[in-house]
């Protein structure tokens, strides 16, 4: 009882500090640039086939990553309809863009899909673990070939150098626990973890997933392949949401689309850490830290770049929502109860291997 009371107080104040950060840099914003950026509004005059490409490339985005979902869930021998796979991604969007807490996206696609088979629900965890696995997977490697062409180019701004070690950063650690959980599955080492180490439940549960999913390596890499269309899409709709907004340089020519696919790993993969309530915020500042020094564009123009971009992301996410109200709202869990019931799954799961 006292460790699931920690457990809700630290993500209480986990959601406090994301929504306190959220607003203060928005105030921040909007204070001290909102004029300049409803005149960039006013002055580019959005055109509506851009945004309707950016609409669109967000939705080729979760049509891959449903058959992403679905390919690893057949894996697990958990069949469900394509359309209730899809219904359950953009649940998870939903909850990923617009409430507070580290993972509530992926924690509510687990609950729901338990609702969906509770036969299964240790399986149905590892899906869902190794398309996050997966996805990161996928993220790294893009990240890997797009600094390494372009470390170049971000070294000419000091704070682009250095958000890009901070990306790198990110990267390494984030390996370096897929090759300590392989290492672990590889050489059975996973009870001889210590009791009390943090993450021990998920590395277990990693290693799990990839003595699942090694042997249907065919499937697994068909939905790495699937992976990278996700990533690129997602960069893809803020290319068109600079065209459609008219962003240019100094020189007047057009902001390049290899300018914006560079920036963009940096941007999401930071953006992604639990700071703030789905990466707003601070996704708008590493816009304005980024292009501002490299492609010298204005502040207000970069802000206003970013958060065209998260309006047509969010266009899906309020989809979203409509779902999540019309999928069996009579049996709606309350996030943190959600949270909770998915931590004492994990561990359930770490135990029994």
């Amino acid at each position: 009882m006292k460790t699931t009371s920690n457990q809700v107080t630290k993500k209480r104040v986990l959601t406090a500090i994301q929504v306190i950060v959220t607003a203060g840099i928005l105030f921040w914003i909007f204070h001290t640039h909102g004029a300049d950026m409803w005149m960039v509004l006013t002055q580019k005059h959005p055109k509506p086939a851009w945004l309707l490409a950016g609409f669109a490339f967000y939705g080729f985005m979760e049509l891959l990553g449903t058959v992403r979902w679905y390919i690893l869930l057949r894996v697990q021998g958990i069949k469900l309809a394509e359309w209730r796979v899809c219904a359950l991604l953009m649940l998870g969007i939903f909850f990923n863009m617009f409430m507070p807490g580290g993972t509530g996206g992926d924690v509510m696609k687990i609950v729901y899909l338990i609702k969906e088979v509770p036969e299964q629900k240790a399986k149905g965890l590892l899906a869902v673990l190794m398309d996050r696995l997966i996805g990161l997977m996928a993220l790294i490697i893009i990240s890997s070939v797009i600094i390494g062409l372009q470390y170049h180019w971000l070294r000419t701004s000091q704070t682009a150098e250095h958000l890009t070690w901070v990306l790198l950063g990110l990267l390494v650690s984030s390996l370096g626990a897929i090759v300590f959980s392989f290492a672990i599955s590889g050489f059975g080492l996973a009870h001889k973890l210590p009791k009390r180490m943090p993450m021990r439940d998920k590395l277990i549960d990693m290693s799990v997933a990839y003595n699942a999913y090694a042997r249907a390596w065919p499937a697994s890499l068909v939905a790495l392949i699937a992976a990278f269309g996700v990533h690129l899409s997602t960069f893809m709709m803020f290319v068109c949401a600079a065209r459609a907004l008219g962003v240019t340089l100094p020189s007047g020519a057009p902001i390049s689309i290899g300018a914006v696919l560079t920036v963009m790993p940096i941007i999401l993969t930071i953006s992604a850490l639990p700071i703030s309530v789905g990466g707003t915020g601070v996704r708008e500042a590493l816009f304005a830290a980024l292009l501002v020094p490299l492609c010298g564009i204005a502040t207000p123009v970069a802000f206003t770049l970013s958060l065209t971009g998260f309006m047509l992301s969010a266009a899906w996410g309020v989809i979203g929502g409509i779902v999540y109200l019309l999928y069996r709202p009579s049996q709606h869990p309350k996030i943190m109860e959600a949270q909770l019931q998915v931590h004492e799954l994990e561990h359930e799961i770490a135990e029994a291997e």
